[in-house]
């Protein structure tokens, strides 16, 4: 590898430091929880709040999901070594599939190793040049990307801007478009903003679309028995295809899916190529799966707890006076606008044992950066008091409460 190369490289790095976006990772060196050990250089810091995690439930070490993965661990082996196609494709992996489309009111389901790859390989394989996809101009980076690989003409709406929407709808129509899909996410993971789907699934009725909605954020918790934003809203039925995670909600480890029409999962099987030319889940991973759907399905006590602490902490850090972002989700955003001073922030409270992360530029909009926190049904009262009170110390000391 040549000098220059690398020079160019190393410059680079020095501007993402220099603008105060250069991320760090901090090692922990416990179970992902609502308290966490982590260390940080040659320091181990214990039992510090966890603001940070898509931990939703609480259930990335919950004991039933550990024990569903050991018990496959003995029975099923460790890994596949395949492609689903080849030899890659177990029982459990039908059965997980099966599961998540009657949890989600669908006719049948395919899983990924991420739902990263679900939205990669979700458009290519359905729409052409002769089709058209508008998309929100919030969509995580895995439906941009997703719909980059495809042919299909691109329109973009604002963000929930449903005025603007339906004139990308009359123009992709006039443009000729043969079929049109409108995209979105469910939840808006910066924001916690929901999308306004009653608003697009009559819009899309209305001009013959096709309604494809990522619900990373959401299934699990969001509507009756979490089954997510489209069942939250009661227009399950006019959103055509799903895409989710096993990673967040459901257990927080690994593991995509799409959701839809019978018609179009075949048609993923034969063509979607992080399907085809990636190794299947692992069984422990499909087990665990297969164990959360059936204790979110089983009980709303963690949802309940999961709310109940959203409310919480919202009100606390209002009452405090930062600036929030609206909204009922359990994502909660703290407006700071300055690159350096959100890093700052979060390097503070995790002094104060508090663990956040600071978000900015290009994952939000220059100007746009925060502290994303997340509430999860693992956190007590006496950890978020415990954090309000890192919140207003750190809050005052930077400048950002009086």
């Amino acid at each position: 590898m040549t000098n220059p190369f690398l020079d160019h490289i190393t410059n680079s790095l020095h501007e993402i430091e220099s603008a105060g976006l250069y991320k760090r990772e901090r090692q922990i060196v416990s179970p992902q929880a609502g308290r966490i050990d982590v260390q940080l250089g040659d320091t181990r810091h214990d039992r510090v709040v966890n603001l940070g995690a898509n931990n939703y439930l609480g259930l990335a070490d919950n004991p039933r999901l550990t024990k569903a993965a050991r018990d496959s661990l003995d029975v099923e082996g460790f890994g596949m070594a395949s492609v689903r196609f080849i030899c890659g494709t177990k029982d459990q992996h039908i059965k997980l599939e099966q599961r998540l489309a009657s949890f989600l009111g669908k006719e049948d389901a395919i899983l990924f190793a991420a739902c990263f790859d679900a939205n990669g390989g979700l458009f290519e394989p359905l729409l052409t040049a002769d089709d058209a996809i508008i998309s929100d101009a919030l969509n995580h980076a895995s439906i941009i990307d997703g719909i980059r690989l495809c042919k299909a003409k691109r329109f973009r709406y604002a963000n929930s801007d449903m005025a603007e929407l339906e004139a990308r709808l009359v123009e992709a129509k006039e443009a000729g478009a043969r079929f049109v899909m409108i995209a979105t996410d469910g939840v808006f993971s910066m924001d916690g903003h929901l999308a306004k789907l009653p608003e697009i699934t009559a819009l899309a009725e209305k001009y013959g679309a096709i309604v494809m909605v990522d619900d990373c954020h959401a299934t699990g918790f969001m509507g009756p028995q979490g089954r997510g934003t489209p069942a939250h809203f009661g227009v399950a039925e006019g959103v055509d295809i799903v895409t989710g995670t096993l990673g967040k909600a459901l257990g927080g480890a690994i593991g995509g899916y799409i959701a839809g029409p019978q018609p179009v999962i075949d048609l993923l099987r034969q063509r979607a190529r992080p399907y085809l030319f990636s190794n299947s889940l692992p069984p422990m991973i499909v087990a665990a799966g297969l164990e959360a759907i059936d204790l979110v399905e089983q009980s709303d006590d963690l949802r309940a707890k999961l709310f109940e602490n959203t409310k919480f902490w919202r009100s606390g850090l209002e009452a405090l006076g930062f600036d929030l972002l609206d909204g009922e989700h359990p994502i909660v955003p703290v407006m700071l606008g300055d690159a350096k001073l959100a890093q700052e922030m979060a390097t503070q409270l995790f002094d104060e044992g508090v663990f956040v992360a600071g978000f900015f530029f290009p994952v939000v909009p220059k100007g746009k950066a925060r502290i994303r926190t997340q509430m999860n049904a693992a956190l007590s009262r006496d950890d978020l008091e415990f954090a309000l009170t890192a919140f207003e110390k750190v809050g005052k000391a930077i400048g950002v409460l009086t």
